[in-house]
């Protein structure tokens, strides 16, 4: 009757710091082509310098593959999901040269160290130690996923 209706909520941006120290790189380098043709999401990938992932924000640990520790899936507060998948086919190391410091359904704050990993443990066994960051695909509360200017404050900027 007399046409009140709800202001849509202003879209709020997620800005995800670097979980690791190292190279930032374009999917389009990662030889997996799951991740290079971003069929997973979109995201950027880092070849690390040091064996550590830290919390890129505050939120929870959803998953970590408990048997290979390679990959895991972080949910920011906001509800937006990132995957940090370290190295590629690591699966296949069955959790050899990975430390967890954290479990599936851990609360986490920014900053906290969540994996260690042996990069020349992993590159000896014969794999790539790139490490592709994700913004997994079919997240309906995200807006936008942009990489144009991943730097290591801010890899990915969510819009959501």
């Amino acid at each position: 009757m007399f046409g009140f209706r709800k202001k849509a909520a202003e879209p709020a941006i997620l800005e995800i710091a670097s979980p690791i120290q190292g190279t930032i790189l374009s999917l389009d380098n990662v030889e997996d082509e799951a991740f290079s043709s971003r069929a997973m999401g979109e995201g950027i990938a880092i070849e690390p310098h040091e064996g550590k992932v830290v919390a890129p924000f505050s939120g929870k640990l959803v998953h970590l593959m408990e048997k290979s520790k390679h990959a895991m899936i972080l949910e920011h507060d906001s509800g937006v999901q990132i995957l940090i998948h370290v190295g590629m086919n690591t699966v296949s190391l069955k959790g050899e040269g990975f430390i967890a410091h954290a479990s599936s359904g851990d609360r986490i704050t920014k900053g906290q160290l969540l994996l260690e990993f042996d990069i020349a443990a992993i590159q000896e066994a014969g794999y790539p130690v790139v490490t592709p960051i994700i913004v997994p695909g079919g997240q309906e509360i995200i807006k936008q996923v942009d990489t144009s200017n991943p730097h290591k404050d801010a890899i990915i900027k969510v819009t959501y």
